[in-house]
């Protein structure tokens, strides 16, 4: 790296000078990234892991807001955040699409399943995804949706139109809680209903409670219940204050081979929560 000239600076500015090299770009010591993701990926304690990783290795420190896909979307269309970090794939592309964002990369996947009390009151263990949930209708059981329009709420609107039954939302059963992804689980439990929630996500409600979770996974593996997450750079020709260097120094961190080893080693009750899938 070039010696830098700092005589005749100030000490305040010449602290806010110091640079570091990242990835091929010069990015400030002081720089922030601020980011939009699910409340998967902050619930289950993997930014936390992460952020100090990401701050050693770049000098820039990571904030974050955790709301649904959706919500985190509409950030990044608004120029609140420079990088998202969601999962909904079809969302994710029409805001590609449509500008508001670039560098979109995969980053890491778990997968869905469909939790429950295990009394099973509408006898879904063992059942595909659209076997579950036309037996829940049919038996009109206690089913909790996010109804926040996050990744999760999302691929459950989709699994229940898979099934070739619509959306049960004006039905008594059905409760909608606007919530995210673990107070959904608790309300689920309090019902003793079922509710269906990313594997990181209930693994993290497993640990919560001792390893002894009132609700059981009842469904799972159904390739349909693929969960891949997606960091996006926010587009600079859209928002011209956007940090776009401290959100390209990210996306090249998360997806190296320091950052892919790390996520497959974050573990709770001994189980990865997110399997590293860098694209």
């Amino acid at each position: 790296m070039k010696n830098v000239r700092l005589r005749g600076l100030s000490i305040p500015v010449m602290f806010f000078m110091v640079v570091i090299m990242v990835f091929g770009n010069v990015v400030f010591a002081s720089d922030v990234l601020m980011m939009a993701t699910t409340t998967s990926t902050d619930n289950t304690g993997l930014l936390e892991y992460l952020a100090p990783k990401f701050q050693a290795a770049t000098g820039i420190e990571w904030r974050w807001t955790a709301t649904g896909t959706g919500k985190a979307l509409e950030m990044g269309k608004n120029c609140d955040v420079d990088v998202l970090m969601v999962h909904a794939p079809d969302a994710e592309m029409q805001f590609v699409d449509q500008g508001f964002g670039i560098d979109r990369r995969g980053v890491m996947y778990n997968d869905f399943v469909i939790i429950g009390p295990e009394s099973d009151p509408a006898g879904i263990k063992g059942k595909s995804n659209k076997e579950a949930l036309t037996a829940v209708a049919g038996a009109q059981a206690v089913f909790v949706s996010r109804g926040d329009n996050s990744g999760t709420h999302k691929k459950e609107l989709s699994l229940w139109k898979s099934a070739g039954l619509s959306v049960p939302e004006k039905e008594s059963w059905y409760v909608q809680t606007g919530q995210g992804m673990l107070a959904s689980i608790n309300i689920a439990a309090e019902r003793n209903g079922y509710t269906m929630s990313d594997r990181g996500t209930y693994i993290k409600y497993e640990d919560n409670m001792g390893g002894k979770p009132p609700l059981k996974i009842m469904v799972e593996g159904d390739a349909a219940l693929l969960n891949p997450y997606s960091v996006i750079a926010v587009n600079p020709a859209k928002c011209a204050k956007v940090n776009n260097k401290a959100a390209e120094a990210f996306i090249s961190w998360i997806v190296s081979p320091e950052a892919q080893k790390a996520i497959g080693e974050f573990k709770l009750l001994g189980k990865p929560l997110f399997t590293p899938d860098a694209k």
